[in-house]
C-alpha cells in the first residue's frame, strides 16, 4: 500500500485534527456510494481507510514514523544481534559479566525495546525474567524455574473500518491481523464508533505456545449524507424558496434507502421534521429518529422579479 501521508495528502507533521478533517473530505468524494459507476472506488475507499487506521490512531502512528510498522500496520522486526555486543569476556553459562541485550514486544503499545545487563553469576535467571516480562508464578512466569503455567502470548491489535450501514445492521467482515493471520469477524448491529471486538487466542504465541488476543477497533466510515448523533441520524434536506413557500416533496437518505419527505407550505429555513425509527439501532432493540433539517436555496441566477419583491416585503417590514 501507498505511504498513509500521501494517501491522506498531508504532511508528516500534520496535527490529529487535520488528519482527521482530510480523511472525511476525501471519504465523502471516495466513498462507494457516491460513485456507483466506478468500478475503482471501492478500492480507493479501502486504502483511505486503511491510511487513516494507521494516522487516526496516536500510537499506531508513532510506530509508523519509528519505523516499527509498515503501511500496512504490520510489524517490521529490525535488530536481534542483542546478545553481548561489546568487548565481553566469556563467563560461565555463556555469557560475559558486562552482557548487554535487547527484548522486544508487540503489543498494544506498538512495538517495545528494552536494554538489560546480566549480572555476574546469576544474570541468566534476570535475563530470563526480562525476556518473559518479568512474570511471576502466579501469571505464568519463570520465577524460579519450577513448573509453571505456560506464558501468555502479547495481544495483537488491528483496525476495521466499517461502514454506517453495516454498524447498524451488522456485517461479516475479514480482518488482517499484525501476525499475518486473516480472520473473519462478526459486527454486531449497533456496534460504536471505537468499540473493540476481543478474539480470543488470536494474538501472538507465547513462549510456551499459549497466545494472546487479537483486539480489533471498529471505526465507522463518514456517510456521504448522514451523521450520526448518538441514536438518532442527521440529514439535510435544500429546498428552493418557492417550494418553501409553497410546500414540496424531497427525498432524503436513511440507511434502508431514500424516503420521500413532506414539506408543507411556509417552511423556515432551520427547520427540523423528525422521522420516526429511522435512525441508529438502540440498545433496548429499537431505533433512534431521523432527523431532517431545511435549508433554503436562493436561485443560481439573477432573478428581478424576485428582488423587487424582497425590496417591498423590507419596505413593508420597516413601516410596521
Amino acid at each position: 500500500m501507498r505511504d498513509p501521508y500521501d494517501v491522506l495528502g498531508v504532511s508528516r507533521s500534520a496535527g490529529q485534527a487535520e488528519i482527521k478533517k482530510a480523511f472525511r473530505r476525501l471519504a465523502k468524494r471516495l466513498h462507494p456510494d457516491a460513485n456507483k459507476g466506478d468500478p475503482k472506488a471501492a478500492g480507493r475507499f479501502a486504502e483511505l481507510n486503511s491510511a487513516y487506521e494507521i494516522l487516526g490512531e496516536e500510537d499506531k502512528r508513532k510506530a509508523f514514523d519509528r519505523g516499527e510498522i509498515d503501511s500496512e500496520g504490520k510489524p517490521r522486526f529490525q535488530d536481534f544481534s542483542g546478545f553481548g555486543r561489546g568487548d565481553q569476556r566469556a563467563q560461565p553459562g555463556g555469557f560475559g559479566g558486562d552482557t548487554t541485550f535487547e527484548t522486544f514486544s508487540f503489543g498494544p503499545e506498538g512495538l517495545r525495546r528494552a536494554r538489560g545487563r546480566g549480572a555476574r553469576g546469576g544474570g541468566l535467571e534476570d535475563m530470563l525474567g526480562d525476556l518473559f516480562g518479568g512474570l511471576h508464578p502466579d501469571r505464568g512466569g519463570f520465577e524460579g524455574f519450577g513448573p509453571q503455567a505456560a506464558p501468555r502470548g502479547a495481544d495483537a491489535t488491528a483496525s476495521l473500518t466499517v461502514t454506517l450501514a453495516e454498524a447498524a445492521h451488522g456485517a461479516k467482515k475479514r480482518v488482517r491481523l499484525p501476525t499475518g493471520k486473516k480472520v473473519e469477524l462478526t459486527v454486531q448491529a449497533g456496534i460504536s464508533d471505537g468499540q473493540q471486538i476481543r478474539l480470543r487466542s488470536q494474538g501472538y504465541p507465547g513462549p510456551g505456545g499459549v497466545a494472546g488476543d487479537a483486539l480489533i477497533t471498529i471505526h465507522i466510515a463518514p456517510h456521504p449524507e448522514l451523521r450520526q448523533d448518538g441514536e438518532n441520524l442527521r440529514a439535510e434536506a435544500a429546498i428552493g424558496l418557492d417550494e418553501a413557500v409553497l410546500g414540496t416533496s424531497v427525498r432524503v437518505p436513511t440507511l434502508d434507502g431514500a424516503v420521500d419527505l413532506k414539506i408543507p407550505p411556509w417552511t423556515s429555513g432551520g427547520r427540523t421534521f423528525r422521522l420516526k425509527g429511522k435512525g441508529f439501532p438502540t440498545k433496548a432493540g429499537g431505533a433512534g429518529d431521523l432527523l431532517v433539517t431545511v435549508s433554503i436555496e436562493l436561485p443560481k441566477e439573477h432573478d428581478p422579479e424576485l428582488e423587487a419583491f424582497a425590496k417591498r416585503m423590507r419596505q413593508r417590514a420597516s413601516k410596521s
